[in-house]
């Protein structure tokens, strides 16, 4: 899949350097997969939840970051929206 963008990733991880190695695992697992639905993503990362307004949560570095992402299985695209911690998620301001 191709991920858009490393980016939000770098700046997250360069605010939080204990999220670097799951940050940079999770993007090189995507990188090389095909998924085709939420069930084929689950078989891979069996903490990503579906949020209704199209947009797939990750949970990363033991339950302490979330990451989301709007996924376009059709075009193998990730589009990552928010990189945060776990009470930044919490807190809602990330919902449309």
């Amino acid at each position: 899949m191709h991920v858009i963008s490393l980016k939000a990733l770098r700046e997250f991880w360069q605010r939080r350097a204990d999220a670097e190695l799951s940050l940079r695992a999770w993007y090189k697992i995507v990188r090389q997969g095909r998924f085709s639905n939420l069930a084929e993503l689950k078989q891979t990362f069996n903490t990503v939840d579906y949020v209704p307004v199209n947009l797939y949560v990750f949970s990363l570095g033991g339950n302490k970051y979330r990451l989301i992402a709007a996924i376009h299985f059709n075009a193998q695209r990730v589009y990552i929206r928010h990189v945060l911690t776990h009470q930044e998620y919490d807190r809602g301001d990330w919902k449309p």
